[in-house]
């Protein structure tokens, strides 16, 4: 697959199949303008994140720093990028009825399966 160019990169839109199959605004999970900042810029915060870009501006510079956790998020984008990530990354849920059998128990190789004769069937034969 060729590179993408560093424009070509940060101007698509920024979609999940994955998570999102719907898309960020059918989600639920948020906000109109959330889900906006997110297909204009998560393209951006996605490639920095990754190591794909390197930061150019300042700005850039800032969004990758929030997006790594190592200062608080201030501007809009930088809020809606960090909430994706809290939510694609939370723990799954656990069901409520328990977890499957254990595939790992043996099964006593001496009993043999097609063997009936301890049940008796009476038959009325008139």
């Amino acid at each position: 697959m060729a590179e993408l160019s560093r424009e070509q990169l940060t101007k698509r839109p920024f979609s999940d199949k994955k998570h999102y199959p719907y898309g960020f605004g059918r989600s639920g999970d948020f906000s109109i303008s959330e889900s906006k900042l997110l297909q204009s810029h998560g393209s951006l915060f996605a490639a920095l994140v990754d190591g794909k870009l390197t930061p150019q501006t300042d700005e850039e510079q800032q969004y990758l720093e929030s997006a790594l956790g190592h200062r608080p998020p201030q501007t809009p984008q930088e809020k809606a990028w960090l909430k994706y990530q809290a939510r694609i990354n939370r723990p799954k849920a656990a069901s409520i009825y328990g977890s499957k059998r254990s595939m790992t128990e043996e099964v006593d190789e001496d009993e043999d399966i097609g063997d009936n004769s301890d049940i008796d069937i009476e038959l009325d034969t008139e």
